[in-house]
């Protein structure tokens, strides 16, 4: 389990960024952060992979503390951060990148097992190149498929909607639902989508710094859909 205690956060932009925060996310789960922009979601899930390091409080993985760790040794304890935009990598096509997450050469078979889980065919993505041919919502399903090859545990994702289609958005959808079924990765999302926060298991909402509400999918989600109703956005799927 991955444990944040009363974190706090100051910068020199912005003081009281963060304050006092506690929240679980547990192997098996799908938890999703969401609230209004600019609350500190995104510098939460930046603490959570060492990018920042908390003015105050505890993180914890499994019972040992890791608050003053660097983004690499939690990377190799098994946390993983998604940028919102993927890496571009020209000149190295999915194996090789896949390859080189993994630490060293990996079988073909354990390579279509990962792809297929974020919904790709090997055979037509393994030599692909990681450049401005795929799409957007390609890009974030190799991403993802590279993190799990290199045994990610728990895998922070920051607002993995951003800038792909609906058809790629859809796909996605279908990746987290299929990794949801694994009982030893736990999922951290950053995201104002209704369709995401609907396969949520925990929902944490934060606003002006502070978790405002927090609880499973079904005591969370219907105040959020209540309060999107109360302040109707013309867009109509994303919560704040």
């Amino acid at each position: 389990m991955l444990k944040l205690e009363n974190i706090t956060l100051n910068l020199p932009e912005k003081e009281n960024l963060l304050r006092n925060v506690s929240l679980s996310v547990k192997p098996g789960k799908l938890t999703v952060i969401t609230g209004p922009n600019g609350g500190g979601k995104t510098s939460l899930a930046k603490i959570i992979a060492g990018l920042y390091v908390p003015t105050s409080g505890f993180i914890y993985l499994d019972e040992e503390d890791i608050t003053e760790m660097s983004i690499t040794d939690r990377a190799k304890k098994g946390i993983a951060y998604a940028f919102q935009q993927p890496v571009s990598f020209k000149g190295i096509n999915v194996k090789t990148l896949m390859s080189i997450a993994a630490g060293g050469d990996m079988s073909e078979m354990r390579m279509c097992r990962i792809l297929e889980k974020v919904g790709l065919c090997a055979r037509d993505y393994m030599n692909r190149e990681m450049d401005s041919h795929l799409s957007g919502g390609e890009m974030k399903r190799i991403e993802i498929a590279t993190v799990l090859a290199r045994g990610a545990k728990y895998i922070v994702f920051d607002e993995p909607e951003a800038g792909i289609d609906l058809w790629s958005f859809t796909s996605l959808i279908q990746a987290f639902e299929s990794l949801k079924e694994d009982d030893d990765v736990a999922l951290l999302i950053i995201s104002h989508q209704e369709r995401i926060l609907k396969i949520a298991d925990e929902i944490v909402v934060i606003r002006d710094g502070v978790v405002s509400e927090s609880g499973t999918k079904d005591q969370v989600f219907p105040a959020l859909m209540k309060n999107n109703t109360d302040n109707y956005c013309p867009k109509g799927k994303e919560m704040f």
